[in-house]
């Protein structure tokens, strides 16, 4: 599992979290689809959500997303991953915002916000940025 749970906290905080960035990532173009919430089921099972809890958290997800105006609340929980585990969401975030066949200035504007955020190099966010739309375009 990719996240350590803290005693006292719901064993699902910081899986909603990260559900609610990847919500995020999905709804900046205004046209959150079906294919986006396929993406961000599987990113959530590889994450450690298990079949059983991936749909509350996903509902959670969004629930929080909605009534969030900045997205530091969620980077919180990126930023204790490991740099493999944070390049996987990066990876999860290209595809999401690729699965349209393109990206448009908010969902650029938001990655080059999250490499920031995250203290990731803006060279490897291009290089996954092209990787993905390789596999996807």
């Amino acid at each position: 599992m990719f996240f350590n749970k803290q005693k006292g906290n719901n064993e699902n905080d910081e899986l909603i979290k990260i559900a609610a960035l990847l919500i995020h990532s999905a709804k900046i173009d205004e046209d959150y689809t079906i294919q986006e919430e396929e993406i961000i089921t599987k990113a959530l099972l590889k994450f450690g959500a298990t079949t059983n809890n991936v749909k509350k958290i996903i509902d959670d997800g969004k629930k929080i997303e909605k009534n969030s105006n900045q997205i530091l609340e969620f980077t919180k929980e990126v930023k204790k991953m490991s740099e493999k585990k944070k390049i996987d969401m990066i990876e999860t975030l290209w595809k999401i915002i690729y699965s349209n066949n393109s990206a448009d200035d908010y969902e650029s504007n938001l990655m080059r916000r999250l490499a920031g955020l995250l203290y990731i190099d803006n060279k490897m966010i291009g290089d996954i940025k092209e990787k993905i739309k390789k596999e996807i375009l």
